[in-house]
């Protein structure tokens, strides 16, 4: 695969906090009524929080208000902040190693807000990406294509150039609307729910053996 730059999302494809999202997420719902499933969850990663509070409320048929809302979400935020530990992915760190050393661009593109993006991300990690997009710094986040045509705009970029890494559909979908080809990891949903993307890996090591990543 012929590129310039290598667009990364974090949760899921780099560090492994999936699973204490859904465990906040998972305990501030259930005082609504609301037993979120993991697909409810994990489908949604990526997307703003109050957009996932709103569509999930709805689903559940629970009345919508903004105001609770915004303090539902403050309270799993808080719940997140106390039970997360920064976990890698198996493979995360050396693919970023070696693109970096090769002369890859490279761009984080996730749904977290900065702040918290450096409280999860030591420096030794985030100091291998040229440019980073967080849920702070757009107005619309995945699925729509803003988070991605923003990192493509600040490394000067186009689609024909880069290529995204991601695990969830939301990610996916923000990915091929900004004209990027995307390819997709197993480390949170099965195969069946990533189908949008260009090809599907079960591990990083898979896609390292199967992708050949050749500078442009």
């Amino acid at each position: 695969m012929r590129v310039r730059a290598v667009i990364f999302d974090m949760d899921g494809v780099i560090t492994n906090t999936m699973p204490d999202h859904f465990k906040a997420w998972h305990q501030v719902l259930a005082k609504e009524g609301i037993h979120a499933t993991h697909h409810d969850i994990y489908s949604r990663e990526g997307q703003r929080g109050l957009q996932s509070v709103y569509e999930i409320f709805n689903e559940y048929k629970k009345p919508y208000d903004l105001k609770k809302a915004k303090a539902l979400l403050h309270e799993k935020e808080e719940l997140f902040k106390k039970i997360t530990q920064t976990r890698f992915i198996t493979g995360s760190r050396s693919i970023l190693r070696d693109l970096h050393k090769r002369k890859f661009k490279l761009a984080l593109v996730t749904g977290t807000s900065r702040h918290e993006l450096h409280r999860i991300l030591p420096d030794s990690v985030y100091n291998y990406f040229d440019v980073s997009v967080t849920g702070s710094d757009v107005k619309k986040g995945k699925p729509h294509p803003e988070p991605y045509l923003k990192a493509l705009k600040k490394m000067g970029l186009k689609a024909s150039q880069a290529v995204a890494i991601e695990n969830a559909p939301f990610g996916i979908l923000s990915a091929k609307k900004a004209g990027l080809k995307c390819l997709a990891l197993e480390t949170s949903l099965p195969r069946k729910y990533l189908k949008e993307a260009d090809a599907v890996f079960a591990s990083i090591k898979e896609l390292r053996k199967k992708v050949k990543f050749i500078l442009i």
